[in-house]
């Protein structure tokens, strides 16, 4: 398929991006969990943007959580018809995004837009402004042109992905699961690379814990007289690298290609120096590969916990945080993923290949639906990171690919 005239109008769209990356980083679209108030604003800002632009159905489904100053969280579906009507390419965007972190690792405020050249920098631009940037720029191409798509075109923009979406997607599929058919398109711009070239088909199960250790405060120049909760917690996290060994199953299709088990945040357990903690909690971030059950790795953990509270004489309680076990892959043969997979070879020129990753995103959500979904991006890789940044070549690029896979 020859590309067309329109494409020069996504390749005058710079200032289209930048305008709209700064509207939303200013925005700090965070959940409850990190101390946000939620995406309400985000959203508006992006209805109001979708006014400008025009669109054929937009239907809200709010998710009620008290939490939030609202009292919900914002879900909506925007469609455009296609000459087939009888189904839908759908673009998922997630409105939410993480906290900066620590702010002395940012080299800017992470809530004001930084231009750099081609670079832009704050938090959001990459997860995940950018993929609803490029739906955005190829639905207003098309429109501007005057062409009609050959299906409906659906733009999908949840709440809570960054949380476990219980409040996003998995609200919309568990209460509104007919919004999607089934032999819709589904494309999820949340993970990729930076040549755009990577199909992702297939997920790790993800498991988060909560470890708390349970010993016996006292003054610290006295031990003896208390159960020292920190250094059984810190034996305990390095007892869990042997994780690595009991599964260590490889499988080439991921990268990386085997099941992780990495010590992540750590809460504060005494103010001062000179107390022996009587308690201690941590967390641990697995993503395990679909070869094993999570059944398998929780019983594996219990017993190392066991081990350790013997040994130091402590209590070990392990609460799940987020526990999703993997959804079944998309089929290399898929639609979703050969009409990718020739859009991209007419933009970029190059064959995409079929990747799994270790990251969840809300495709798992889709596919443990029955719904085949494709993760595909053009992204630097910086997302949850200080200095989190996009290219504006990356979107317009991806703007190209999406435009192209609408035209069918």
């Amino acid at each position: 398929m020859k590309l067309p005239q329109w494409f020069d109008q996504i390749d005058r769209s710079s200032s289209l991006v930048i305008e709209w990356q700064r509207a939303m980083t200013a925005i700090p679209a965070m959940g409850p969990e990190s101390g946000g108030d939620g995406e309400k604003e985000k959203a508006d800002w992006v209805k109001g943007l979708l006014q400008e632009i025009g669109y054929d159905a937009l239907t809200d489904y709010p998710a009620p959580d008290p939490r939030v100053s609202c009292g919900w969280r914002p879900n909506f579906l925007v469609r455009w018809h296609g000459r087939d009507r009888s189904k839908t390419a759908w673009v998922m965007t997630h409105l939410d995004v993480v906290p900066p972190g620590d702010l002395k690792l940012w080299s800017s405020d992470p809530f004001t837009l930084t231009v750099a050249g081609d670079r832009l920098i704050g938090r959001g631009v990459e997860d995940n402004q950018q993929g609803l940037v490029s739906a955005l720029l190829a639905v207003r191409s098309l429109r501007e042109a005057g062409v009609t798509p050959a299906c409906n075109i659906g733009l999908a923009v949840v709440a809570d992905e960054e949380n476990g979406s219980e409040f996003g997607l998995h609200y919309l599929l568990k209460h509104h699961r007919n919004a999607f058919g089934d032999q819709d398109l589904i494309i999820v711009p949340d993970a990729g690379d930076e040549k755009g070239l990577t199909i992702e088909i297939a997920e790790k199960s993800i498991l988060w814990l909560q470890v708390q250790v349970q010993g016996k405060q006292c003054h610290a120049s006295t031990p003896s007289q208390g159960i020292n909760a920190h250094r059984a917690a810190a034996h305990l996290a390095v007892k869990l690298d042997s994780l690595y060994q009991t599964f260590n199953h490889s499988d080439a299709l991921f990268d990386p290609p085997v099941s992780t088990f990495e010590p992540t945040k750590k809460e504060c357990n005494v103010p001062n120096i000179n107390s022996i903690p009587g308690e201690d909690i941590f967390y641990l971030d697995s993503r395990v590969l679909p070869h094993y059950s999570l059944q398998s790795v929780e019983d594996r953990i219990q017993e190392l916990c066991r081990e350790v509270e013997a040994q130091f004489g402590v209590t070990i309680a392990l609460s799940s945080k987020q526990r999703a076990a993997a959804a079944p892959p998309t089929a290399a043969d898929a639609p979703v993923v050969q009409a990718l997979k020739r859009s991209i070879a007419a933009v970029k020129g190059s064959e995409a290949k079929m990747i799994g990753i270790g990251g969840g995103t809300v495709a798992a959500a889709f596919r443990a639906a029955g719904l085949p979904a494709a993760v595909w991006s053009t992204l630097e890789d910086t997302a949850h990171q200080p200095d989190e940044s996009s290219l504006i070549s990356n979107t317009l690029s991806d703007a190209k690919v999406l435009a192209h896979l609408f035209m069918g």
